[in-house]
Order: structure tokens, then sequence, then C-alpha cells
């Protein structure tokens, strides 16, 4: 950990949307006038798509059938706790992107890149006040590298599965244009690694944020639309609340409809997520700020 340079890891499943931790942090940097050096998980992993699909394809005939981009195989988990280290002493470090659809590439289109390739290897911006990861694997355990003991932050962003589901299903046939049957696919392919590999970071998470559907979501593979944050709740739970002084009356004057299921978990109304993960992570990232002249 770095008090100088923080690292937050925004951590969560393909499909979890985990945008609105990214907006939130935009919200509160806006705020507080910081800037925050974004990295994205994909961006470490081991092969671009056209490479991946060969890689299953021979593991498939040695009678593998779950090989996936959750397991640490897939990945340059060595690469990522290299940056981690680089940016907690120094502030620097490298990052580069994978490229989902033409809509992403279109930022790299001078450089004659597509979806499925990754964007060369790129510093980060100079003079960020944290760094902020977004991804599948923010402080997964792996034979090669340790990045838990890295990350002063370790936010968890977990909707019911059935609603994972419906998430990734929506948006790779809509966004990313893959066909429904091969979304499910790739769902079932990965169930074993995402039991064993992206599962377990959760427990070890500061907060979870994870949204519940108040509507039927019984049978994820025939929902159309997935719910809407008013057909929604949201569980955040805390691991240990002491260590970040959560003002739990605070949080429930300030969110309306919201109450408290256990000593360290709030709920609140999906629609007040947003105002939620401002409250909570403003005050957090402002101590880490009055931390840094001391670390100097």
């Amino acid at each position: 950990m770095s008090q100088k340079h923080p690292i937050i890891a925004v951590t969560g499943s393909s499909g979890a949307n985990r945008k609105t931790v990214r907006e939130a942090f935009n919200e509160l940097c806006r705020i507080e006038g910081l800037s925050a050096a974004y990295v994205q998980g994909d961006g470490f992993h081991r092969y671009d798509r056209k490479a991946m699909n060969e890689v299953l394809e021979r593991e498939a005939a040695e009678g593998c059938d779950t090989f996936s981009h959750f397991q640490p195989a897939a990945n340059l988990f060595d690469k990522q706790e290299a940056l981690y280290r680089q940016y907690g002493e120094t502030g620097t470090g490298q990052r580069r992107f994978y490229i989902h659809n033409w809509e992403e590439a279109e930022a790299f289109e001078d450089q004659n890149l597509g979806p499925g390739e990754f964007s060369p290897w790129e510093d980060l911006p100079a003079g960020s006040d944290m760094m902020v990861y977004e991804g599948l694997h923010g402080w997964a355990m792996a034979p090669n590298a340790e990045l838990a003991s890295h990350v002063d932050l370790k936010i968890g962003v977990v909707p019911v599965i059935n609603m994972e589901w419906i998430q990734k299903i929506n948006r790779d046939t809509n966004l990313r244009g893959y066909s429904e049957e091969a979304v499910v696919e790739t769902i079932l392919r990965r169930m074993p690694d995402y039991v064993h590999y992206i599962l377990p970071q959760f427990r070890r998470a500061d907060i979870n944020f994870q949204r519940v559907p108040v509507v039927d979501t019984s049978d994820p593979i025939i929902a159309r639309d997935v719910p809407t944050v008013d057909e929604s709740v949201v569980v955040i739970r805390f691991r240990k609340p002491e260590d970040f002084d959560v003002d739990f009356p605070c949080l429930l004057r300030n969110l309306d409809g919201s109450w408290m299921s256990r000593r360290n978990t709030i709920v609140v109304p999906g629609g007040k997520l947003a105002m939620a993960m401002l409250l909570i992570l403003r005050p957090i990232v402002r101590r880490m700020m009055e931390r840094r002249p001391m670390a100097a």
C-alpha cells in the first residue's frame, strides 16, 4: 500500500456494470479538484481475441473446455503487480487498452486498430492523485503475484448472479455483436474459473456494492431487459466499517428509503446508488489525500 500514491481497485466480473463506480469517481474528482489515472483490467489479458480463440481451440482439443480469461494463465498478473508497485512508489507506470468494439476502436483509428486487439503500452497521465483500476482481478491471488498487498481501497461490484448474466447478455449482444447463444456458452464455460478466481476476491473487499432486483429474474436467459435502478435495491457491505469511520446515521439521513440490515450493511434504493457511492467514497478519498503530504 502507498499513502503517497494511493491505489483503488474496482473489481467485478464481466457484466457487473463497473462503470457506475467510474462515474462516481469522475464526479468525486470534479468536486474535490483531483485527478485519477484509470487502468483497464482487460489490458492485462495475455491474449488478444484471435490468439484467445486459438488457445480455446487447442485447450478443447486436449480435453479442457473451461479455459477462460478469468484464470491466472490467461492474464499478465506479474505485469499488473509491477504497475501497482511502480505506481505506489513513484506515481508512474504503464497501461494499455483492450478494444472491445468498433466504437472503442475510434479512439485508435490513427493506429489502424480494431475490435479484439490491444493498444500499445503507454505511460499513465503524469501528476495523478490516485490510480483507479477497473477489471476482473483487482486483488486476485496468483502464484506469481500478490496484488492485494498493493491496494489501498478494494471495491467489489457484485450484482446477484441472475442480474449479472442479464447485464452481460444484454451488453454483449447489443453492444459487442455476439449472438445470445455465444454469450450463454461463454458464461457456462467460465463458471469454474468464476468460482475459483473471481468470487474469492469479494470476501476481501473493503466495500461491496451488490445490486439486487425486486422484479422477477428467475430465468436470466430469456430476460430481454435489464432491471432498471428503480426496480432494484443495492446492498452495501463494509468488511470493517471502523477502518473507514463509516457514518451510518449520516448515510441513513441522506439516503431516503435506506435501512440497516446488519451492523456493517446498509440497503439503499437502486436509484440512490450514485449518491450513496459519493457519500461513502468522498470522505475515504479525502482522508487518503490528507495523508499524502505526511508521506512525502
